[in-house]
């Protein structure tokens, strides 16, 4: 379903694999809520005792890590990219290319639903920059600015 900005929000699961190449474990978008092609993009995590990470990070106290938050935002601004750009389907890859200004400021526990909300800064021909904020209920738990480039695959 789309209006007139091209904003959409009819995104699940089967087109968030159809945009990504991550899988399990790796894959961190649910959802996409919304999304207006070349503006933002707001995804959904839901954040579940089962994930790998929390095997280790921290038993008996079990908190998504940050660096994990950030990787969702980014994946998060993968599909907005692919999707402005109608690439889902062509094997392009989203390759990190930079951090900026990463904060964390609140743990994320298992059982919640992780909002991702990432908006385009910069668009050059190959090269993007995001700004992103993950949160949980309303409250900011990480929010990153990042660079990224679309490429094709290596060869193999």
């Amino acid at each position: 379903m789309s209006d007139d900005t091209g904003a959409r929000s009819d995104y699940d699961i089967r087109k968030v694999l159809a945009a990504l190449p991550h899988r399990y474990p790796l894959l961190l978008v649910d959802r996409v809520r919304s999304i207006e092609l070349g503006e933002r993009i707001h995804a959904v995590k839901a954040v579940t005792f089962n994930e790998d990470f929390f095997q280790g990070h921290f038993p008996g106290a079990p908190i998504m890590p940050g660096v994990l938050q950030v990787e969702a935002m980014a994946q998060a601004a993968a599909i907005l990219g692919i999707e402005t750009l109608e690439l889902a389907g062509s094997g392009k890859l989203v390759y990190f290319m930079g951090i900026d200004n990463a904060k964390f400021r609140a743990p994320v526990t298992p059982g919640c639903l992780l909002d991702l909300e990432v908006e385009f800064l910069q668009k050059r021909s190959r090269v993007y920059k995001f700004k992103g904020r993950a949160s949980v209920e309303g409250k900011t738990t990480s929010e990153a600015e990042f660079t990224a480039m679309i490429a094709d695959p290596p060869a193999g």
